[in-house]
């Protein structure tokens, strides 16, 4: 398999290379390895969604050792349980720094965790790849050096959500939301609440609910939702809490009361579910992330990929794993891109970062456009649930794409509100081409 389906990724290198060549060179001693560190969940309810971001690093670095490495130097990684909790995650981050060595990190899935260790990485003056987390306020709300994130933000993510429920249901009076109480939880509620009403301000919210990150009984909620019997419930929760809430969800009937669900994040919980997620659920992949990807399925690189991750972890590839191969992706064309705008010499963290704000890449997707923010621009794919007996769970039907230059902040804008003014012609967009929807084949 290439890990790199990535003549676009290696020509971008080269472009970026011409960009940063009046940047004078600086010398830095070739390392013998490339420490990196990499903080995920490999403990805790949220490990079902971390491990398997772990094993997609374990199997994309050694294919990128086995063609050489990055720059010519061994890639040597080094992980962190992010279920340890935050003040241990950031001891964690800084011993690996100070003691030994590491200059660049890929941290963090948590957005609690990114929000921590982000202005370490500034202090420390070490590259920091923000490989999942999804707070949009982090790069909104201050521009960082050494700091850049290599997939959308929750902006995107529940924008492009909004417009596809508006495409698929688009006569509703109420809503009820059941989120993780943190940072991920309340900024994507915010965002969503906030596009909805551009094209619904009379939208009637019945209740908000923030359950504590990591609960093991939604009985609460769920008794709540019976009762309130909202149009639309949202609940954009992930790994163990949403595997959770599912479950009971379904023993309780709640998920046949006739309330459309719409989950952004079900993507990665498919196939571990198996039969508790019925049809007609609305979900996400938190990007153009699936391993029936519309458009990629069958590219050998992607193909080969869900392949090799199958055969090692016995399970399909999530988006999790999608997030990794990008951050890799990303890394490698930014170090060579600063290599070769260094003159031929080893990269400051710096100007590794500089270089990738200036690239594009592609995983196993469309192509990621990186921004001068540090932000990355991935396009969204959202479905709704099907049953098929080619599986024992259900698949994601009536595939849609969101480019993401459609619903993302523009750079040097606030989230909270842009999404305010929102032109509502944007709906538009659902009926033209530009949406072309994917039928499960």
């Amino acid at each position: 398999m290439r890990f790199i389906p990535f003549a676009k990724a290696v020509g971008t290198a080269l472009a970026c290379a011409t960009l940063l060549a009046t940047v004078p060179a600086r010398a830095q001693d070739k390392p013998a390895e490339l420490k990196i560190g990499i903080s995920t969940f490999t403990s805790g309810a949220a490990s079902v969604f971390g491990v398997p971001g772990k094993a997609a690093a374990e199997l994309l670095i050694d294919e990128i050792n086995a063609k050489g490495g990055i720059g010519g130097v061994k890639v040597v990684p080094t992980f962190i349980d992010e279920g340890i909790g935050g003040d241990k995650l950031l001891s964690e981050y800084r011993r690996l720094v100070q003691e030994q060595g590491v200059k660049t990190m890929l941290s963090a899935i948590s957005s609690g965790n990114c929000n921590i260790v982000a202005p370490v990485a500034e202090d420390l003056k070490i590259l920091n790849v923000m490989w999942d987390c999804g707070t949009e306020k982090i790069l909104e709300n201050k521009r960082f050096k050494y700091v850049v994130r290599t997939q959308a933000n929750a902006t995107t993510e529940m924008v492009a959500t909004v417009l596809y429920l508006l495409k698929m249901k688009p006569n509703f009076n109420s809503i009820a939301v059941v989120n993780q109480d943190y940072a991920w939880g309340r900024d994507s509620w915010e965002i969503f609440i906030n596009t909805l009403r551009v094209f619904k301000p009379d939208i009637k919210v019945v209740a908000e609910m923030f359950p504590k990150l990591g609960a093991s009984d939604f009985s609460t909620e769920i008794s709540r939702l019976q009762a309130l019997k909202p149009d639309v419930v949202l609940n954009t929760s992930w790994g163990g809490d949403l595997d959770t809430f599912m479950r009971q969800a379904g023993q309780r009937g709640l998920l046949k009361q006739g309330a459309t669900f719409v989950m952004p994040l079900l993507e990665s919980s498919l196939e571990r579910l198996g039969d508790a997620v019925p049809e007609g659920i609305i979900a996400g992949a938190r990007g153009d992330h699936y391993w029936l990807h519309p458009e990629t399925a069958n590219d050998p690189a992607h193909k080969d990929f869900i392949a090799k991750f199958k055969a090692k972890t016995g399970a399909y590839p999530i988006y999790p794993t999608y997030h990794m191969a990008q951050a890799l992706t990303g890394l490698k064309a930014g170090y060579e891109a600063a290599i070769k705008a260094n003159g031929g010499k080893w990269p400051a963290p710096d100007q590794v970062a500089e270089a990738m704000r200036k690239m594009k890449f592609k995983g196993y997707g469309r192509e990621i456009t990186m921004r001068e923010d540090g932000q990355g621009l991935e396009a969204q794919l959202l479905g709704v649930t099907k049953r098929t007996p080619k599986y024992p769970f259900a698949v994601l039907d009536k595939m849609v794409i969101v480019p993401a230059e459609l619903v993302t902040t523009p750079v040097g804008e606030k989230s909270p509100t842009w999404v305010k003014g929102i032109n509502p012609a944007i709906l538009k967009v659902l009926t033209s081409d530009q949406l072309k929807t994917h039928d499960f084949k």
